[in-house]
């Protein structure tokens, strides 16, 4: 493995392949299934021209004539893409392409929902005249005048969506079509020493790599990078910030149910101490043989991922928990 090549392709938005061995991971791990052990939601947010934002009113019994964006569960065999743009023409009446995800959002490992900014190709606005068993009518909503909601947990995603297209903070992000059987997280793992020397954690099954973790606890993306610390470097763990920064990329096919519907996001990760001392300066010790440090000795690649890590541009993860 050239280390430097593969942390370049993850900065430019770009994955790598997942194989079955992993860094951290329970006793047995087995391929999710769509929709039998994990559950998708795909949901786009798009704007018009007068920042008006497209929503659709529900036919669903328990939230009838309620408001809400397209949005919906991801169907076998489908793209993450392909079920977005499938749920904006059945709800809204229009066809759509992705800008960028802007928003990650999981509830533990059995649901996780993508948020797209989107923009309009074709199609026309659904009418109550075309009302169906996926909703009733779309319209264009000012986000100030009286519109009953079916939950306002899409006011969050509202505003995410508004600021990046305002100002993006992160490059465009899209999913990526690789194959993975599991729900995993590669990290990109960071400790910034004293003396300006950035450090890797990169773990060392066969060869050199850059770990990938199946989370055990409830919160797929933002718990993973603990367990494998903990596991890493157990005496000094609880001295220790484990922050995970955000995604850089996520890895999704789904094409074959039941064997690909599995996901890698590529997150970003800093580790830092908590104290003070002589020791804070170095990386905390490794007490696993299955990991070891590897210094960035490439100024240009250091200065990148500490430019990244320092204006946070990464596409941000929210837990529901």
């Amino acid at each position: 493995m050239n280390v430097n090549n593969d942390v370049e392709k993850l900065l430019n938005g770009e994955g790598l392949e997942v194989n079955d061995e992993f860094d951290s991971a329970p006793a047995e791990v087995q391929a999710v299934a769509l929709r039998k052990t994990i559950t998708y939601i795909v949901s786009a947010v798009i704007f018009n021209e007068k920042n008006e934002v497209l929503m659709v009113q529900e036919a669903k019994e328990n939230c009838y004539k309620q408001w809400y964006l397209p949005a919906g569960r991801m169907e076998e065999g489908e793209s993450i893409v392909e079920a977005m743009r499938r749920e904006v023409k059945e709800e809204a009446g229009f066809d759509c392409k992705p800008i960028t995800l802007v928003l990650v959002q999981e509830q533990g490992p059995q649901w996780i929902r993508f948020v797209f900014l989107a923009e309009i190709t074709g199609g026309s606005l659904k009418t109550m005249a075309e009302a169906d068993a996926e909703s009733l009518q779309a319209q264009w909503w000012d986000q100030d005048s009286p519109l009953t909601l079916r939950g306002r947990d899409i006011l969050r995603l509202i505003d995410t969506a508004l600021k990046y297209r305002k100002k993006p903070w992160h490059p465009v992000a899209h999913p990526i079509d690789m194959c993975c059987h599991v729900v995993v997280q590669r990290l990109l793992l960071t400790f910034s020493s004293s003396d300006g020397v950035l450090w890797l954690l990169l773990g060392n099954i066969k060869d050199l790599h850059l770990p990938v973790a199946v989370s055990v606890k409830t919160h797929t993306v933002t718990w993973a990078a603990n367990t494998l610390v903990q596991e890493a470097m157990p005496s000094s763990y609880y001295d220790l910030n484990v922050n995970t920064r955000g995604i850089l990329g996520l890895q999704h096919n789904g094409r074959v149910p039941g064997k690909t519907d599995g996901l890698c996001f590529n997150t970003v990760v800093s580790l830092e101490h908590t104290g003070e001392g002589p020791h804070t300066s170095q990386p905390p010790l490794i007490e696993s043989p299955r990991f070891q440090w590897y210094k960035v000795e490439n100024p240009q690649l250091r200065d990148k991922i500490q430019q990244r890590i320092t204006t946070g541009s990464f596409l941000p993860v929210h837990s529901l928990y």
